[in-house]
């Protein structure tokens, strides 16, 4: 096979990684994956498929065949690959639902907001302890 299907699968996962890494919208992260996704596919497709190869069907006119382990893999890849965009863009509904945001920095904000109220409210527990530690070593030593 030509060398233009391995250089297309290269750029497809490199913008694939692109957008995982670049963008802070959590539906174009998952999109970015399938996008990655898409080119291992053609990656591995094109490892299959030899030049003037037909399908491996054993016929006597034809003495070159295509590998099919690879597209077969990839066939269920392709439906493991959905099932997996399914499950993230599920994922993120519930996400929205809970932060009303898909953006990444806001969620990571709001959850640092809530662990911050915790920890002051556990501060507040231990100064509460202490002081009551304290009253009981008062009335320990009298």
């Amino acid at each position: 096979m030509s060398d233009i299907n391995f250089i297309a699968a290269v750029l497809i996962v490199m913008i694939g990684l692109y957008t995982v890494i670049a963008y802070d919208n959590l539906i174009k992260k998952i999109i970015g994956l399938a996008v990655f996704q898409t080119g291992i596919f053609i990656f591995y497709i094109s490892l299959g498929k030899r030049l003037g190869g037909t399908a491996p069907i054993l016929d006597p006119d034809f003495l070159v065949y295509s590998h099919p382990l690879p597209h077969v893999l990839i066939l269920t890849a392709i439906v493991v690959g959905i099932a997996i965009t399914a499950v993230g863009l599920s994922l993120i509904v519930r996400i929205y639902e809970a932060y009303g945001t898909t953006m990444e920095h806001e969620i990571l904000d709001k959850e640092h907001a809530i662990l911050d109220k915790g920890h002051a409210i556990l501060d507040k527990g231990h100064a509460t302890l202490d002081k009551g530690h304290a009253t009981l070593d008062k009335e320990h030593e009298q």
